[in-house]
């Protein structure tokens, strides 16, 4: 296609997949598109066998990674050690979780500081050393896409993009936010609507698509890559239609055959309606929309904590969530009613698993069908 993005990325269709899993990076990449890794989480030495396993298998095809690295976050520019992380940590949000699994009858099994200790790995990678330590890894593998999922980009990775011919892509859900990370010198601009899965803003993804493109043409600034609910090849070609590049796509992936989520949340997700997800603050202590569950809701009824600043409200709310998953895909039932993931809007749309390859090829053939529709309308 004649995208900006296929050019940059040397790719075929210009749908990017952001996964955590692996097989999907490959397929997609395999098939056309541009599998792009999530990492937020991974040690170095994770994200040294994740790349290299992505290497051995996705044929040469380019594919990306995508870190967290926020600009805001409890405790930075503080070298706080582990034990004062976890002291910060208030027993009266301890106690709420407790009391929410004990209420569905899940046992609190792994649900401790111990626990929370071996989870300080994103604490340290959000940190100017393990930023630095994380990019190290990854620009030794051959990348042609890094993303920094929360603010701009910190500098040493828009440096070294810049030095080894690899794009920095950066996630805004606001024109301002557009307007911030041309002038940080970002390649790829990614418009977030807030119909999006995991962390995004609140404005829709109709409305902010345009309006920061027309911003970035004005200036000719980067491409534009539309992300936000988007599930369809038709959702993509109206987000080309008003000025994007190609897609960011997240949730439609969830449901692959291949990916590793939860299989009682996957089957969840196929039976969701596009109203069945909530934007709240509860896991991350950003907001990001996610599957609502009873779990959800407790967070988000009268009386409940506030949730705390990233990163140490996922302290408190993932090794509950971890022994959640654990249990429900045991058969617990109290488990399973509570388990939950980030999930977008265009929930509602995904209904049936594909492989990751009939995904791209569902896209494209939605895509091809959606341009002729708009081309029969106008007379072409």
């Amino acid at each position: 296609m004649d995208s900006r993005i296929c050019d940059m990325l040397g790719i075929d269709f210009p749908l990017l997949a952001f996964s955590h899993c692996r097989d999907v990076v490959a397929e997609v990449s395999k098939a056309g598109g541009f599998g792009v890794l999530g990492a937020a989480g991974l040690s170095t030495e994770q994200l040294e066998t994740e790349l290299s396993w992505i290497d051995d298998h996705v044929g040469g095809k380019p594919y990306g990674l995508d870190l967290i690295v926020p600009n805001k976050f409890a405790g930075k520019g503080e070298e706080l050690s582990e034990d004062a992380v976890l002291a910060a940590l208030p027993q009266e949000h301890k106690d709420f979780v407790a009391g929410l699994l004990q209420s569905r009858d899940v046992d609190l099994v792994g649900v401790d500081d111990a626990t929370r200790r071996e989870m300080l790995g994103f604490n340290r990678n959000i940190t100017p050393e393990g930023t630095k330590a994380m990019l190290d890894v990854a620009f030794s593998h051959p990348i042609r896409l890094i993303a920094n999922a929360l603010g701009i980009p910190p500098q040493p990775m828009i440096e070294m993009g810049k030095a080894k011919g690899v794009a920095v892509a950066a996630l805004v859900g606001a024109k301002s936010h557009a307007l911030r990370q041309m002038q940080a010198g970002v390649d790829i601009l990614i418009a977030a609507g807030g119909e999006a899965g995991g962390h995004c803003g609140s404005v829709s993804t109709m409305v902010l698509v345009p309006e920061i493109c027309e911003a970035v043409a004005a200036q000719n600034g980067p491409p534009v890559l539309a992300a936000g609910g988007i599930v369809t090849g038709r959702q993509m070609a109206a987000c080309m239609a008003m000025g994007a590049a190609g897609a960011w796509t997240g949730s439609v992936w969830l449901t692959t055959a291949e990916a590793e989520t939860n299989p009682v949340v996957k089957q969840k997700m196929l039976a969701a309606g596009s109203s069945d997800t909530v934007r709240a603050r509860s896991r991350t202590g950003k907001p990001s929309r996610q599957l609502r569950t009873p779990w959800t809701d407790a967070w988000e009824a009268e009386g409940a904590p506030e949730p705390l600043a990233m990163p140490l409200q996922s302290l408190i709310s993932e090794p509950a969530l971890k022994r959640i998953d654990k249990l429900s895909e045991g058969g617990h039932k109290g488990a399973q009613e509570l388990a939950t993931y980030w999930v977008g809007q265009g929930v509602g749309l995904m209904n049936e698993s594909l492989t990751a390859r009939q995904v791209v090829q569902a896209f494209r053939e939605d895509f091809v069908t959606a341009y002729e529709r708009l081309a029969k309308a106008v007379g072409a």
